[in-house]
């Protein structure tokens, strides 16, 4: 793929808007059903060429929503790094167009006041993200991680000073359990700054938000849901059905461990593959299709490791209904 050295977004980036985008709870945001996770494959192991491209592609095809992290990359920051450099270099002009997320809560550096959810740390980590993003502002800071030490109301105050200081257009909360979740919603919904959006990792492998009442709390609060993790990791493919392939992201060490890929998980595959073909579908464009048909689900995180990869994965927008057959 040959970019252009001066980025000229596609006049046609809209022309699916019907399709494309979904409100965010009861908030007046529109969020695209495809969002990019910057989780993977935009750290310093990747050239910078191809994280532009598939930058690009995505925004070119609507895809206003960039999800990030402080801790991404790796190291630690790339992530927001290269975002910087793309904002710099190619999105300037459209800044107003694009929907920026980060997030703190985990380790980020040495010491006592790099990690978790105290009010210093979450300042003090949001200044270096905006920095290192070239931002004003962010539209959307998450408390990455629930914090069992740090007292509720001092994390959540903190979010509620960050959007009145101007530095978040909006907060959102990430996998906290429901308990917490709750208390969250009702002191920042009293503060005039509830909370946009929960994150959490919602899959057909993974439902854990639906089985502990997460999903129907959101909804039944207007807060959005976005899925991380919708492909479970790349396992909800084609690239695991006879085993692990030389070069996968299981092959190697990291967050996706060969201890998932059981013979029940192989099984399960294999189900899903003679469903999804006679849908006319791989298992990734199902699968993604599943997450964003469950009630309440705002958009789904979708990493991509090619700009052909993020083009299968946004097919899921247009995919068939699903009845009563159990996925």
């Amino acid at each position: 793929m040959n970019l252009k050295s001066q980025y000229i977004a596609s006049e046609n980036r809209y022309a699916d808007s019907e399709a494309m985008y979904a409100r965010c709870g009861r908030s007046g945001v529109m969020l695209p059903r495809i969002s990019l996770g910057f989780w993977q494959n935009f750290g310093y192991d990747t050239p910078y060429e191809k994280s532009r491209a598939i930058t690009h592609y995505a925004f070119d095809n609507g895809i206003t929503h960039f999800d990030l992290a402080n801790n991404y990359g790796p190291p630690y920051g790339a992530a927001e790094e290269l975002f910087g450099r793309l904002m710099k270099e190619d999105f300037a002009a459209y800044r107003d167009e694009l929907f920026i997320s980060t997030k703190a809560g985990y380790d980020m550096w040495p010491g006592p006041y790099g990690n978790w959810g105290s009010r210093k740390y979450l300042f003090a980590s949001l200044d270096q993200s905006l920095k290192r993003m070239n931002l004003d502002y962010v539209d959307l800071f998450y408390i990455h991680r629930y914090d069992p030490i740090t007292p509720l109301e001092e994390t959540l105050q903190a979010l509620v000073d960050i959007v009145r200081m101007g530095k978040a257009l909006y907060v959102g909360i990430s996998r906290w359990p429901l308990d917490a979740l709750k208390v969250a919603y009702d002191y920042l919904s009293a503060r005039d700054v509830p909370p946009l959006i929960y994150q959490g990792r919602l899959n057909l492998l993974d439902r854990e938000p639906q089985e502990q009442g997460i999903l129907d709390f959101c909804h039944d609060k207007g807060i959005g849901f976005i899925s991380f993790s919708p492909l479970a990791q790349g396992l909800l493919t084609d690239r695991y059905l006879n085993g692990i392939p030389s070069g996968s992201r299981m092959s190697r060490s990291g967050s996706l461990t060969a201890e998932r890929l059981t013979p029940e998980v192989m099984q399960y595959l294999q189900k899903l593959k003679a469903f999804a073909e006679s849908r006319g579908e791989t298992i990734s464009e199902m699968a993604l299709a599943w997450v964003l048909a469950q009630k309440g689900i705002t958009s789904v995180l979708a990493g991509a490791s090619s700009v052909e990869q993020l083009s299968m994965n946004i097919k899921c927008i247009h995919s068939m209904p699903f009845g009563d057959i159990d996925v």
